[in-house]
């Protein structure tokens, strides 16, 4: 009977640690997400100020963007679990910032592109505080829509690098849809992961939902400019 009591406080201690570790990650995750959009920002407004990535179109820019990207996202899977790891976090999403210029500029060109720009930020933060709260309301183990969601992210990928060359705003439209789509999937299952103990490095959690967040908000806006924006 001892043996029985100890075992079973030895087990209600473990799944409370557990617990306790799940909720500090979640919490390290989201403050450093809301960092994050510090660097986001300021990368974005020195775009703008300075017009720096105007001149990269094309193939050009492409390559800046991937490379800068994936180079980034590499130095983070080595330095997660190190001091350098927020650092590098943040560094990448001044980067993420700095691409994002062009766009910002194209619909500032817009006479009411400041309202879309906000527009598309207020429906980003809809539907990222919708998947925060179903990932904490979802009990169901989601882990078998990661290689579905995988292999969507890889199609968008491929189909986005061949419109750069074939300049379709049809296929433009339809893949920014589908990116809100699987994006906002991924938050929810990012989040989820976090949640059930499967994800325990912040950094890396961090680094799946900015990802989702930069990538949903560049497709809404997208859609905003092509079927909102007012030419003066």
């Amino acid at each position: 009977m001892t043996d029985h009591v100890q075992t079973s406080g030895r087990f209600g201690t473990a799944a409370s640690s557990s617990a306790v570790q799940r909720n500090r990650v979640l919490r390290n995750t989201y403050w450093l997400l809301a960092l994050s959009m510090v660097p986001t920002v300021l990368g974005a407004w020195v775009g703008l100020a300075t017009g720096i990535t105007a001149g990269l179109g094309g193939g050009l820019g492409l390559i800046v963007f991937l490379g800068g990207a994936f180079g980034f996202m590499f130095a983070i899977e080595k330095t997660k679990n190190s001091a350098a790891g927020v650092p590098v976090l943040l560094a990448f999403t001044f980067f993420m910032g700095l691409m994002l210029s062009r766009l910002l500029a194209m619909v500032l060109g817009f006479s009411n592109g400041a309202s879309l720009i906000m527009t598309a930020f207020g429906g980003t933060a809809a539907i990222f505080f919708g998947m925060a709260s179903l990932s904490s309301i979802i009990k169901r183990d989601l882990s078998s829509m990661g290689k579905f969601l995988f292999i969507g992210a890889i199609m968008l990928l491929v189909a986005g690098v061949a419109n750069v060359f074939i300049q379709s705003s049809a296929l433009m439209i339809t893949l920014s849809v589908l990116a809100i789509g699987i994006f906002s999937a991924f938050i929810l299952y990012d989040l989820k992961r976090v949640q059930d103990g499967e994800e325990t490095n912040y950094i890396t959690a961090t680094l799946g939902v900015y990802l989702s967040l930069y990538n949903v908000f560049q497709s809404l806006l997208m859609l905003l400019g092509v079927f909102g924006g007012d030419r003066e």
